[in-house]
């Protein structure tokens, strides 16, 4: 007697095909590398909002949330540990396999620091101009530095180097808006709120940030829309960056052919990290502004930074003035990204701003002005 096919099929079930790749080694060694990094998150005390001195009957505050005492001493060793969360987590980053980064130097520091702390090698990739402190601190945390002529190839180059080796490329520009829990977990954003409650303006009315990647507009921006705050987020972008020209035309594919000279921030091309449509606001500074900006702060305050602050705080003050001449009070916020100690060749250097063809002069003096006279020249 014949069967029918469907019965045979009844009769005779397909096998359940079942791969198991569970590594017990491997996981003792993840859970042992989240752990430490998690570690030293816990062993980190917050970083200072600085108040910068402005007369109290203006009515305006202004402060800077000063991201130069973290460990690696930059805005980035909060990026650099989500992103090593994030690889782990993802099951991308694995022992003794090198993890490589495509920066201008501060996420390299920081990212060579967690490397170190879980004991994979680093890579950064980078471009020649970057500051040599930076290209010290890479390797006294433990990484090596690979240098391109043309930053518009450090993507591809950091890419290659990672199918070469094994290795994992971390790739900040793609995922640092998404490795960064937005809605709080003491992100940048829930820090500056928590600490503005005692303020007499506790709720900003602008907060200034820079764009390298983009990921710390969009955790600002986000945070501030999950919360339902009316804070208003502004973008400050250097010369030699596309990031203000995209958002301007609403065109994602606007490249530029040169490097920024303010490092940390601007980029040739629109970061995937970068979210045009979360931000109110953005301005195109140029580089001379933000080297007089941060001048005038050592004078302000006492500390040296570098220029993607100066970059912010111009653009700050700009905002600060036109809210007294509008006659509205409340507070603005901006970043202290980084130490100027790394850039003391470069922004505190007049051999280097008589080579790069820079005048600061003219900037400042308008700042002089505004801070003498509360108002901002023509």
């Amino acid at each position: 007697m014949t069967i029918p096919q469907h019965e045979q099929a009844a009769a005779c079930p397909l096998p359940t095909a079942d791969i198991d790749r569970s590594d017990p080694g491997y996981r003792e060694w993840l859970k042992e590398a989240v752990r430490k990094v998690q570690a030293d998150a816990n062993r980190s005390a917050d970083t200072h909002l600085l108040r910068f001195p402005l007369p109290e009957e203006w009515g305006v505050d202004l402060y800077l949330k000063d991201e130069s005492t973290h460990p690696t001493g930059s805005l980035k060793h909060r990026l650099a540990r989500s992103l090593f969360l994030y690889g782990l987590c993802n099951g991308w980053i694995r022992p003794s396999r090198p993890v490589i980064e495509a920066s201008s130097g501060s996420t390299a520091v920081s990212e060579a620091y967690f490397a170190q702390l879980i004991g994979v090698p680093f890579i950064a990739v980078m471009p020649r101009t970057t500051s040599p402190e930076k290209c010290r601190l890479i390797e006294f945390h433990g990484g090596r530095c690979h240098f391109v002529d043309d930053p518009r190839t450090m993507y591809e180059e950091s890419a290659r180097l990672a199918a070469e080796t094994g290795g994992h490329y971390m790739d900040q520009f793609t995922y640092a808006e998404r490795a960064t829990d937005w809605r709080g977990n003491n992100n940048i954003a829930e820090s500056i709120y928590q600490q503005m409650r005692r303020e007499r303006h506790p709720e900003p009315a602008w907060v200034v940030a820079t764009a390298g990647t983009g990921g710390t507009s969009a955790t600002i921006a986000r945070y501030v829309h999950y919360m339902q705050y009316d804070t208003r987020v502004c973008v400050a972008d250097p010369e030699n960056s596309c990031f203000f020209d995209g958002w301007r035309l609403g065109d994602p594919a606007v490249h530029c052919d040169s490097g920024s000279r303010i490092e940390g921030i601007g980029r040739p091309r629109m970061e995937p990290s970068f979210l045009p449509g979360a931000i109110d606001r953005m301005m195109k500074v140029p580089d001379a502004a933000s080297v007089a900006t941060v001048r005038m702060l050592e004078g302000a305050i006492g500390r040296r930074a570098g220029g993607s602050t100066g970059t912010g705080l111009w653009s700050a003050l700009r905002i600060v003035a036109e809210m007294r001449a509008e006659g509205r009070t409340g507070s603005v916020v901006t970043l202290l990204c980084d130490p100027g100690d790394r850039y003391l060749d470069k922004y505190y250097s007049d051999t280097w701003l008589a080579e790069q063809g820079l005048d600061i002069t003219p900037y400042a003096r308008t700042l002089d002005a505004f801070l003498t006279t509360g108002r901002w020249p023509a």
